[in-house]
């Protein structure tokens, strides 16, 4: 079992979300709980996974607001014994929350320009000017001296935020992780496990591959494999 798959469980509920844990048995043991699955028992279900079967949780909340309500946010979080919380990567953010998560051992990533985005979308919400592998790197640079334990982005720009300096001994996760010959969905910016990996991701995020598949135990255990197999391995490895 490779904890560098992370399983979203984008489902409903928590009912639903616990019958694909238990589907998938020991081809996963880390799992995404994001804002879908908040209104559905999503902190219960976290907390049985935690408690009653030892999984790993990222809670996927990317909270946004002003430094008081982020930091009270992410200090009511840290003691629910998670492993992962996303928040955006704006450096006053950042900082609130790793102030929130005070000494939990609960890890602060940040999100840079989110992976169902491109150019032409930013244009869209007036975000700055210039090529978002360039805007991603930035905003990595500025959450991980803010004090980030780590960055969301798309694989795409993996290598980019692995050469920064400010990345050294830093967490890159990567949704927009789609194996080969899987639908893009609503993501844009992609790449296999594999080559995800490759660029320098420490945890790949994968949701609709797996539970979308006819046998989602299958699917997990097949991109177990991919991150086992030569094509993961970092060049400079």
């Amino acid at each position: 079992m490779d904890d560098r798959l992370i399983v979203a469980l984008d489902v409903p509920n928590a009912v639903a979300g616990l019958k694909l844990v238990e589907a998938l048995g020991p081809a996963a043991n880390f799992y995404k709980i994001g804002l879908g699955m908040l209104t559905g028992g999503g902190l219960a279900l976290a907390n049985e996974l935690k408690e009653a079967h030892g999984k790993r949780i990222f809670l996927d909340m990317k909270l946004f607001d002003i430094g008081a309500t982020v930091e009270a946010a992410v200090r009511g979080l840290a003691q629910f014994d998670l492993d992962f919380l996303t928040v955006h990567g704006d450096p006053h953010v950042v900082r609130a929350a790793k102030e929130g998560a005070g000494g939990s051992g609960m890890k602060i990533l940040a999100v840079t320009v989110l992976t169902s985005l491109e150019r032409s979308d930013l244009d869209e919400g007036m975000m700055q000017a210039g090529d978002v592998p360039e805007i991603v790197a930035g905003r990595a640079a500025r959450a991980l001296e803010a004090g980030a334990d780590g960055v969301i982005c798309s694989p795409q720009e993996a290598h980019l935020v692995r050469a920064l300096s400010e990345a050294e001994g830093r967490l890159i996760v990567t949704p927009g992780v789609r194996p080969v010959g899987s639908a893009l969905g609503d993501q844009k910016r992609v790449m296999t496990p594999a080559e995800a990996v490759a660029a320098g991701a420490d945890h790949v995020v994968v949701g609709r591959p797996v539970w979308q598949a006819p046998s989602p135990r299958a699917a997990a255990e097949a991109i177990q494999a991919e991150l086992s197999s030569s094509r993961a391995l970092m060049p400079n490895r």
